[in-house]
């Protein structure tokens, strides 16, 4: 059963989404806001990994941090609205949305890549960031007092592509138009939105970046990565700005990595 968030341990703290909540830096996440005294609502496809990311996080009396896991699938809408409608008939409102859930797609030729493959990143890394995007804006727009904070995961990769990563390639860039249209679009209802871009976070996802992955050059390089516990840390300080200040863009990454001058 989850551990649902309880309304008197979690009174007077702000309800943070966190999509992606079930490893690497969606965990990482959750646990800094929570660590910042946030209630934070956890998403994600797999149960399991959403219990012990609440089992991280842990309870710590009636005064302690609130954590409610909902296995959610963000490329299915009917799925999205039940996120939401839970969020408002426990927590009443919603103050932030970390956009974190994503896929890689298999690393492959463009001319090899399958239209279901294609699809599926699409489906996740798009589809569902503007699902839960809209859902929130909803939320944030209807609520008293209004307004609210939308911190979408971008990636090195809205800015240049790496070798056979068409579809993720792409679905970045597009995140950053999904991150100025909503900054635009909020602004009459106090609707802050920013976007942090991650380069090489040690998680489950980069492991192949720690064994040697594929160059511009052609080449086989392991490359350097960093903890996750420091992306956390920054989108925290995003999320801890008032309404009236917004980090637009933020790039964190590993310092070493190629990026400045990759190709």
């Amino acid at each position: 059963m989850p551990q649902e968030a309880r309304e008197d341990g979690a009174a007077g703290r702000k309800v943070a989404l966190v999509t992606g909540a079930g490893s690497g830096i969606g965990r990482a996440v959750a646990l800094a806001l929570v660590a910042d005294n946030w209630t934070v609502v956890l998403a994600g496809r797999r149960p399991d990994a959403l219990e012990e990311t609440a089992r991280q996080v842990g309870y710590a009396g009636i005064e302690g941090p609130a954590v409610l896991p909902v296995p959610t699938d963000v490329t299915r809408p009917e799925e999205v609205g039940a996120l939401f409608t839970t969020i408002r008939d426990r927590f009443g409102r919603l103050d932030l949305l970390f956009n974190n859930a994503g896929a890689f797609g298999p690393p492959v030729p463009v001319e090899e890549l399958s239209y279901d493959d294609w699809r599926a990143v699409v489906d996740v890394n798009l589809d569902g960031a503007f699902l839960c995007a809209q859902a929130a804006f909803r939320t944030m727009k209807e609520q008293d007092p209004q307004g609210g904070r939308i911190i979408n995961n971008g990636s090195i990769s809205a800015h240049v592509p790496r070798p056979h990563s068409i579809a993720y390639t792409a679905t970045k860039h597009a995140m950053t138009g999904l991150t100025k249209s909503l900054s635009l679009d909020g602004r009459p209802y106090r609707i802050a939105c920013g976007q942090i871009d991650i380069g090489n976070a040690a998680t489950e996802m980069t492991g192949r970046m720690q064994a040697g992955i594929l160059q511009a050059n052609g080449r086989t390089e392991i490359e350097p990565v960093m903890d996750a516990a420091d992306v956390a840390r920054t989108v925290a300080h995003m999320a801890a700005l008032p309404l009236e200040a917004n980090v637009q863009f933020a790039t964190v990454m590993a310092t070493a990595m190629p990026y400045i001058g990759r190709g």
